[in-house]
């Protein structure tokens, strides 16, 4: 059954549950093992009764004799009264001779079914059988003895049968004794198994009651060691949520730290131009304050969407949604995006790669990845200047190569520029309005993907080169 299956019922408490499990199929086996004693006891009651029945028997069989050419046989009170002292039940017996006739004793005895065999448990030629007689079952014991003289030989049948009053009496005190102490046993024990489950339960409430007393603003890890090792795999669970929790919330934090530090400025801008132009009179002065107006917005906007970008990839990083793409085809896809911007500066964009090669990634990000290094590299490279793409295998995986021919990035700075909103030297003479969030950008897909980003001198040892790696797709 999988973990959704039990998703449909309330689990309810697991005390219940450990003790129902526990104490339910112990009740069973304390049920089955008291039937089995009972039975057990009750046969051997039978054979001690049958012994006492045989004794009474093999008893009368010794009075029993030829006289005078009839069997005879001699039956004094005192032959049953052993026997009657020791049981409740009352006493039957039926002598009868070498042809069946009645010697002694009850005429009407039930006769011994034809399908009882001989007892093997004794060295006699006897045996046991239940009848109804009068009205109330009876056990019988029936045996046969040899008598003789010499004139004549035969085999005599001697009967004898016992109420069953005292076995029902002996059985009602075996079950009752079964049953008292099986029912002592399962109390002692389902006393044993709630104190058990109690103390074994007692960590898992003093966790709950740790995590209840923390503070909404307290996200640390909680101690393994408070809970048992089959438990930890849960609490480290528990702490990798809270460790996520506490990236998610620093990255909000970062976000709206850097939105309120970075989009203040421009807004304060746009404020001062709008009521510039509010006050201007002259038209020249009115146009030149609007184009200004439309400037600060579009840098503003760029910024906006930089912004946004790096916060949708700090929380979009969901590995369901990476599949094999084709990076070629996603470079080319990006270069005819941005040609009309390189054809307005004149500016060579080439791309060299294979007709189909595959990498893993999600493909927004790498749509963005790929747009941010294109961009930056049309964006910084002067007029009449070369942009070159290049996708290739390697060693090492799947390289792309965006190279340009700009002002580059002092070897100095390479480490630098990938901080947000870090700017080098000579990107801010190129281009003053940038963001300084291109490159962070990338380099939070580029780790997302399990990549790797390096920064170099470009075409012609001027220029910059950006190499991102990304591993082999293997095939499943």
């Amino acid at each position: 059954m999988s973990l959704r299956a039990f998703g449909r019922w309330p689990l309810g408490s697991l005390r219940n549950q450990l003790l129902r499990w526990l104490i339910g199929p112990l009740v069973a086996l304390v049920a089955i093992n008291a039937v089995s004693l009972y039975r057990d006891a009750l046969d051997a009651a039978d054979v001690a009764y049958d012994r006492s029945l045989l004794a009474s028997t093999r008893a009368l069989a010794e009075r029993v004799s030829i006289r005078d050419g009839h069997v005879v046989v001699d039956v004094p009170y005192v032959a049953l009264d052993s026997f009657e002292t020791d049981t409740l039940g009352r006493i039957f017996y039926k002598v009868s001779g070498l042809n069946g006739e009645t010697i002694s004793g009850f005429d009407d005895l039930p006769p011994v079914p034809k399908s009882v065999k001989r007892s093997e448990a004794y060295p006699a030629l006897v045996r046991f059988y239940h009848a109804d007689y009068n009205g109330e079952p009876v056990r019988i014991a029936a045996l046969l003895q040899p008598v003789y003289d010499d004139s004549m030989r035969g085999i005599a049948l001697i009967q004898v049968g016992e109420t069953l009053d005292a076995r029902r009496g002996l059985s009602r005190s075996i079950l009752i004794s079964t049953l008292s102490r099986q029912a002592m046993l399962v109390l002692a024990v389902v006393f044993l198994v709630w104190i058990s489950v109690k103390l074994v339960l007692r960590p898992l409430m003093h966790l709950k009651t740790v995590v209840d007393e923390r503070s909404v603003h307290d996200l640390s890890e909680i101690d393994q060691t408070l809970v048992h090792r089959e438990v930890r795999p849960l609490v480290r669970a528990m702490n990798g949520t809270m460790a996520r929790m506490q990236n998610l919330i620093a990255s909000q934090r970062r976000f709206i730290a850097d939105a309120s530090h970075q989009l203040r400025t421009p807004l304060t801008v746009l404020k001062t131009q709008a009521e510039l132009a509010l006050r201007a009179n002259d038209p020249a002065a009115m146009r030149a304050i609007v184009e200004s107006i439309a400037r600060t917005t579009d840098s503003t906007v760029h910024l906006a969407n930089r912004l946004l970008s790096l916060a949708r990839i700090e929380h979009g990083s969901d590995a369901a949604a990476f599949a094999a793409l084709s990076l070629p085809d996603l470079v080319r896809e990006v270069a005819l995006e941005l040609a009309l911007p390189a054809v307005e500066k004149r500016i060579d964009l080439a791309l060299e790669a294979p007709d189909d090669v595959k990498v893993r990634g999600q493909a927004l990000m790498l749509h963005e990845l790929v747009a941010n290094l294109v961009d930056n590299a049309i964006r910084y490279t002067p007029a009449g200047g070369v942009v070159l793409l290049r996708v290739r295998e390697r060693e090492t995986g799947v390289m792309l190569e965006v190279q340009d021919s700009g002002p580059g990035i002092a070897a100095a700075e390479h480490d630098k520029v990938f901080t947000p909103f870090y700017r080098a030297a000579a990107t801010m003479e190129e281009n003053p309005s940038g963001t300084g969030l291109g490159l962070t950008i990338v380099r939070d897909i580029v780790a997302v993907h399990g990549a790797s980003i390096t920064l170099d001198a470009g075409l012609g040892g001027t220029g910059l080169t950006v190499r991102v790696v990304f591993p082999f797709v293997h095939a499943a």
